[in-house]
C-alpha cells in the first residue's frame, strides 16, 4: 500500500501545469465564486437562514458552493491570499447560519420545498459529501474550524438518523461515502467511517425510494443509481458515469482505511470492464446523454460522446486510489490519460469557459460555455486543478514512487526522515526526466519510476552511469545506497503512434487516432481548410514541432501523406480555444495498394 504525498508538499514549477494552476487561482475561482453569487447559490444560504425568500436554481446547487470552497482551500495551501480567505470566510459564515438546530443543512429543503429525507434522488447526501470535503480541506489549509464543525454536526445528524437499527438509505448520487472517510481521517471519529460502510452496504437490497426508484418510466433505474446489486457483486459498469465512479472510489477508500479487502475483487472486475470496454482514448467515460453514462460495452460514439468533465476527474480519483492500494502502474496510466486529456479539456486556456460534455468529434457547433444551469463541471475543475501536485509522488517506509512527470520540488517523508526531491522535465513535450534527491539520511532504499503504458523504450542512469533496475507492474524499481545529491536521468522515447480501436467499436472502424506520449491529438478546421477530406495514410510521415506562440505553447503534429495532402494536429485538451470550427480525433485511414488508395476496414 502506498502513502499519499500531500499536494502542498509539492511545489510545481513546470511550464505546463504551473500556468494552469495560476490561471485557476487568478481567473477560474473568481469566475465560479462570482457565478455562485449571481445565480443565487450563495443567497440561498442567506434565505435559508432567514427562512424567507425563494430558493433559486436546481435543488443540489449547494454542492457547487462547497466545491468552489474546496478549490479555494487548495489554492490557499499553495498561496495564502488574505483577500481570497476573507471572501471564503464570509461565505462560510452564511453557510453556518443556514444550518438547522439538529445539524441538517440543505437549502432546498430548509426553505420548505418538499420533505427532507424522503427522496433518495434529491442529493441530500451528495451535497453533504461536498460539504465534508470542503470542510476538511479548508481546515487543513487555514486552521479555521467553522466549516469543519458545520460538517461534523451534519454528519452526526445523519449518523443519528441512519444505520443499523435506524433508517435505511441509499444515496441516489454517491459521493458522501468517500467524503465521510475523509472526515473520519481528519477527526478520528469512527462513527463516520462506520456510516460510510453502512451506506456502501445498503445498495442492491431494495431500499431505494423516491425519484427514479419509484417510477416505471425509466428503464434501468436501479442501474442508473448504482442500486441494482450489492457492491461486492458488481462486475460491470452501468448507469450514470459520475455516480458509478464516485461509488467505486468510496469502495476503494474504505478498503484502504480499514484493510478490508472484500471490495477488491469487485473493483478489479469493474476496472477491467471500464477501461477495456467502456473508456475513450482520452480517459473520458460515458457515451450517452440520455443517462449521462453507460449503455453497452464498446459503445463509444465520437460526435455524440458525453464524456462529462466530472467523470474524467472522477477517473483520476478512482485510479489514484487503486494505485495507492495495489501499486500497479496501469492505474497511474489512467490517472495520467484522464488528467492530460479528458479532464483538462474541460476548461479553456483562459480559465473562464468550460465544457460539460467532451465529444471526440464536432461539426463546429460545440463550444465551451461561461456557465451552466447545472454547473458541477466548472466547480469540479476549480477544485481539481489546484490539487494536481498530489498525484506526482507516493511513498512507502523505504521507497519513493514517481507516478507523474512534473517539474517540481517536493518534501516527502520516507521512514520518518525528510527527503527533498527535485524533478526537472519538459514533459509532456519531451520524455527526459531528471530527479535529484537531497536529505538522503532518510531510510530511502528504492526509487520506483513509472514506465507509462505508451512508453516502449526507455533508459535510466544514476549519476550519469547506466543502470538496469527491475521492472514490475508498470514501475522500474531502482535500489541503491542513495547519497545526498544523487541524480537519476530517465529518458522515455516519445514517438508518434497511430492508435486503432478494438474492432468491436463500430464508430472507429477504418479510423485511427494519433498520440504522442500521454497526449491525444485532434485535427481542427482552424488548421485544416478541408477537414472533412482529411485522412491518415499508412505511409504518412509525421513530424512534431514545438510552437511556443500557439495555444499557450504546444507540440503540433504535421501528417504528410504520400499524395502530398497534409493534416495538422494539436493536443485534444486545447481544442476550441481559437475560432469556431469542426474537430476530429479519429481520422479515416487509407492503405496504399498497387499505387492506389483503398479505405481500410
Amino acid at each position: 500500500m502506498l502513502n499519499q504525498v500531500a499536494f502542498n508538499s509539492v511545489k510545481i514549477k513546470d511550464k505546463f501545469w504551473a500556468p494552469r494552476i495560476r490561471t485557476t487561482q487568478d481567473v477560474t475561482l473568481d469566475v465560479c465564486l462570482n457565478q455562485c453569487e449571481e445565480t443565487g447559490r450563495i443567497q440561498n444560504f442567506v434565505n435559508a437562514a432567514a427562512k424567507s425568500g425563494e430558493f433559486e436554481g436546481i435543488f443540489f446547487n449547494d454542492s457547487d458552493v462547497y466545491k468552489v470552497l474546496e478549490g479555494v482551500a487548495y489554492t490557499l495551501m499553495l498561496n495564502r491570499s488574505p483577500a481570497l480567505e476573507a471572501r471564503a470566510n464570509e461565505i462560510i459564515t452564511k453557510i453556518a447560519a443556514a444550518q438547522q438546530d439538529d445539524g441538517y443543512l440543505m437549502c432546498y429543503f430548509t426553505m420548505g420545498i418538499g420533505e427532507r429525507w424522503t427522496d433518495m434522488e434529491r442529493h441530500e447526501m451528495y451535497c453533504a459529501g461536498h460539504l465534508f470535503e470542503a470542510a476538511v480541506a479548508y481546515y487543513q489549509a487555514t486552521g479555521n474550524d467553522v466549516l469543519l464543525n458545520v460538517a461534523r454536526r451534519f454528519a452526526d445528524h445523519m449518523d443519528d438518523t441512519f444505520g443499523p437499527g435506524k433508517r435505511h438509505w441509499v444515496t441516489g448520487h454517491p459521493e458522501v461515502e468517500l467524503a465521510l472517510i475523509k472526515l473520519y481521517k481528519c477527526t478520528g471519529e469512527e462513527r463516520y467511517l462506520k456510516l460510510a460502510h453502512f451506506l456502501l452496504e445498503e445498495r442492491g437490497h431494495g431500499h431505494g425510494k423516491g425519484g427514479f426508484w419509484d417510477t416505471d418510466n425509466f428503464p434501468g433505474k436501479a442501474e442508473y443509481c448504482q442500486d441494482d446489486k450489492p457492491v461486492v457483486q458488481l462486475e460491470r459498469v452501468t448507469g450514470h458515469a459520475v455516480r458509478a465512479i464516485y461509488l467505486y472510489t468510496g469502495m476503494a477508500d474504505y478498503a484502504e482505511a480499514t484493510g478490508d479487502t472484500r471490495y477488491l475483487s469487485a473493483l478489479d472486475k469493474l476496472w477491467r470492464n471500464v477501461t477495456i470496454k467502456n473508456m475513450y482514448i482520452t480517459g473520458g467515460i460515458g457515451p450517452s446523454q440520455h443517462n449521462e453514462g453507460f449503455t453497452h460495452d464498446y459503445d463509444l460514439p465520437n460526435a455524440t460522446a458525453y464524456c462529462e468533465t466530472c467523470a474524467a476527474v472522477a477517473m483520476v480519483f478512482w485510479n489514484d486510489r487503486l494505485n495507492n492500494l495495489l501499486a500497479k502502474g496501469v492505474y497511474a496510466d489512467v490517472v495520467e490519460r484522464a488528467m492530460y486529456n479528458g479532464a483538462l479539456s474541460g476548461v479553456s486556456l483562459s480559465g473562464d469557459k468550460f465544457f460539460y460534455v467532451n465529444p471526440l468529434a464536432s461539426d463546429g457547433m460545440h463550444h465551451r460555455q461561461e456557465w451552466f444551469g447545472c454547473s458541477c463541471c466548472p466547480t469540479q475543475i476549480s477544485r481539481f486543478l489546484p490539487s494536481v501536485g498530489g498525484y506526482v509522488y507516493r511513498t512507502t517506509v523505504d521507497a519513493l514512487y514517481v507516478n507523474l512527470f512534473v517539474e517540481s520540488e517536493a518534501q516527502v517523508d520516507i521512514g520518518g526522515g525528510l527527503l527533498e526531491v527535485i524533478q526537472s522535465t519538459n514533459y509532456p513535450w519531451d520524455g527526459k526526466v531528471e530527479i535529484q534527491i537531497k536529505g538522503a539520511e532518510s531510510k530511502l532504499k528504492t526509487i520506483a519510476i513509472r514506465v507509462p503504458g505508451w512508453c516502449k523504450s526507455y533508459s535510466v542512469k544514476i549519476n550519469n552511469k547506466p543502470v538496469d533496475g527491475i521492472y514490475k507492474d508498470g514501475y522500474l524499481y531502482i535500489a541503491a545506497n542513495w547519497h545526498e545529491g544523487d541524480s537519476i536521468t530517465y529518458c522515455m522515447d516519445m514517438p508518434v503512434e497511430k492508435m486503432r480501436a478494438d474492432s468491436r467499436v463500430t464508430a472507429n472502424k477504418g479510423r485511427v487516432a494519433i498520440m504522442r506520449g500521454p497526449l491525444v491529438y485532434c485535427a481542427e478546421s482552424a488548421d485544416n481548410s478541408n477537414l472533412e477530406a482529411a485522412f491518415v495514410s499508412d505511409g504518412a510521415v509525421v513530424s512534431a514541432q514545438f510552437e511556443k506562440d500557439l495555444l499557450g505553447g504546444v507540440v503540433t503534429l504535421t501528417v504528410r501523406n504520400p499524395d502530398e495532402s497534409v493534416v495538422r494536429m494539436v493536443p485534444y485538451y486545447a481544442w476550441d480555444n481559437r475560432q469556431a470550427g469542426a474537430m476530429d480525433v479519429w481520422l479515416p485511414e487509407k492503405m496504399e495498394w498497387e499505387g492506389l488508395y483503398r479505405i481500410a476496414h
